[in-house]
């Protein structure tokens, strides 16, 4: 990038700034309405026409419902060239609300996404595209994968999106765990447990088996895998052998292809399991969440803008960072496009963690909505960019078609 255009896209960058921070009112509402009103995964329609309004009263036009799920949303602005994304989450957990901030993610992005526009609004010469996607169910529900497969994220240069945690620093490079979540139904037949129990098949026992056949299995996997499982369904009377057995199960490892080979070995725990009591046993396929693969070149960008917006904040861009203890379907993103998914830390207090009440509490304090508004604006600069710095663009793409050349390489 030559000196004059680093000149203009500095000036630039004080333009989304300035953007950004005159609409912080319209963003305190917003991310408080969310707060407020937590929904689950494909129900967050209160979070969807909120934003969807938002957007509509800012002058822009928006498509709801968008990719055939009733609570995403696609709104997009620019005048061809290339495209970046920032996705919007916005779905929250049972019983405890938005213990992961994904009512700071929606904020952050919906605001970095209007950032930008503002910018190519204000220079119509600027050849580029912004698009802000409404992406829910991430807790789980594997929204992200299903616009993949109605092809949201097709002919995109760039993904962007931060997150909230409780871990002190922030980080804007690293990876997480894979996961393979999946249902196994075990079928016997009931029988009166005392009359007649050599009539019976149990599915309890069953699922018994099976749970303690991936206990042992626990013994023989790496240090960084991990199997979760819990019953969800075990029988109804005592006297009655049990005719029908659930268990909910996920499987975690380093990579994609890591994950699947485990989770081939605990689905054998659970054949063996129906061969050994004579029930059958089905499986349904929940959904599989990638390990992600951040694109450094974005991660350094980010943390270089990030150092301009707020010097005393430490940006970290690891060299080989360990994957985090957790999934998302921003992973898969990640595999389809270049992507960034920077985490920041927020004030929590008596070391509330992700996914605890604690940081429901914190998800709403005012300290971290700011610190939510620091890094929309990083991710807008980064998003410009990718739009403006052609050369910037290319390592972008160079360096996403190896990763995609080598993770293949690791498949096979």
């Amino acid at each position: 990038m030559t000196q004059s255009n680093y000149l203009n896209l500095a000036g630039l960058q004080h333009n989304i700034n300035q953007a950004i921070d005159d609409i912080d009112s319209i963003l305190r509402l917003i991310n408080k309405k969310i707060h407020e009103n937590p929904e689950l995964g494909y129900s967050e329609f209160k979070a969807h026409d909120n934003i969807v309004s938002l957007l509509n009263k800012q002058g822009l036009e928006v498509i709801p419902h968008a990719h055939g799920l009733e609570t995403s949303f696609s709104c997009s602005y620019g005048n061809g060239g290339r495209t970046v994304v920032f996705n919007a989450e916005y779905d929250a957990l049972p019983g405890i609300g938005h213990a992961c901030g994904h009512n700071l993610i929606a904020t952050g992005s919906i605001a970095a996404f209007l950032g930008l526009v503002a910018v190519l609004k204000s220079d119509p010469s600027i050849k580029g595209t912004a698009l802000l996607l409404g992406t829910p169910a991430e807790e789980g529900g594997g929204g992200k994968l299903k616009l993949i497969a109605a092809g949201a994220y097709e002919n995109v240069s760039a993904c962007l999106m931060t997150h909230p945690f409780s871990t002190p620093g922030n980080v804007t490079y690293g990876t997480c765990m894979a996961s393979s979540k999946f249902r196994a139904t075990f079928t016997g037949k009931a029988a009166h447990a005392a009359a007649a129990p050599h009539e019976g098949i149990n599915a309890l026992d069953a699922a018994v088996l099976a749970y303690n056949g991936t206990s042992m299995l626990r013994q023989q996997i790496r240090p960084d895998q991990r199997i979760q499982g819990v019953m969800i369904e075990g029988g109804k009377r005592a006297n009655i052998i049990t005719p029908k057995s659930v268990l909910d199960y996920n499987v975690r490892g380093s990579t994609l292809a890591e994950t699947k080979e485990l989770h081939e070995r605990v689905v054998k725990c659970f054949e063996g399991a129906a061969i050994a009591t004579g029930c059958k046993v089905e499986f349904l396929q929940t959904n599989i969440y990638a390990d992600l693969r951040p694109s450094r070149p974005l991660c350094v960008a980010f943390s270089e803008v990030m150092k301009g917006i707020a010097p005393e904040e430490t940006w970290v861009v690891n060299e080989k960072p360990e994957p985090g203890a957790y999934s998302t379907d921003q992973g898969n993103v990640s595999h389809v496009c270049p992507s960034f998914h920077g985490l920041y830390a927020i004030p929590i207090k008596d070391n509330a963690a992700n996914h605890t009440p604690g940081f429901t509490e914190a998800a709403g304090t005012d300290s971290a909505h700011k610190l939510t508004i620091l890094t929309s604006k990083g991710m807008a600069g980064v998003g410009l960019r990718v739009l403006l710095d052609e050369t910037f663009a290319s390592e972008v793409r160079e360096q996403f078609g190896l990763l995609r050349m080598l993770s293949s390489e690791a498949d096979d």
